[in-house]
């Protein structure tokens, strides 16, 4: 003897609420700074929340405020120092060492002043070349990379012209 299934009970409409406000960055009130919440300032940078995370145990200088609730509070200057880290990772080229040994070599003031004046782009000719190894490229490396570079084409220029005959 076969029991037969109920039919499922019909689904009661659910009421509608109303859209969730869309959350603002704590403005500046009473002469404080404009503060951002981790998600809000990943947003603006183009990453994930997870990276920024990542960054601030990698960085020292990356030390944002942190609410009564724990939440990150990011301040301008704070989002002008992860533009500069993200500019030199993602645009340049350097690894997490690197950026780090560049950024105590050259100086945290010095290269956010050099990106403000640049607009945030990084700057043409050989520093705007990736880096190796961690190691900013410098005039004397495009040189010898260039040399390199026409000993291979001659190389390859012998071997298939050694293929035809």
């Amino acid at each position: 003897m076969k029991t037969r299934r109920r039919a499922p009970a019909p689904r009661k409409p659910r009421p509608k609420v109303a859209a969730k406000p869309e959350r603002r960055s704590i403005g500046p009130q009473d002469g404080k700074p404009e503060l951002m919440r981790i998600g809000e300032a990943a947003r603006l940078l183009g990453v994930e929340p997870y990276v920024l995370r990542f960054w601030e145990t990698q960085f020292s200088f990356l030390r944002p405020r942190h609410a009564a609730s724990s939440h990150r509070l990011y301040e301008a200057r704070d989002i002008e120092l992860l533009r500069l880290v993200k500019r030199l990772l993602h645009l340049e080229g350097y690894t997490i060492a690197g950026a780090r040994r560049h950024i105590r070599e050259v100086g945290l003031e010095r290269l956010c002043a050099a990106m403000k004046s640049s607009g945030g782009e990084p700057k043409g000719g050989a520093e705007a070349q990736p880096a190796l190894n961690g190691v900013g490229a410098g005039p004397q490396l495009a040189a010898t990379l260039s040399e390199i570079r026409e000993e291979l084409r001659s190389l390859k220029a012998m071997l298939d012209g050694g293929a035809r005959g």
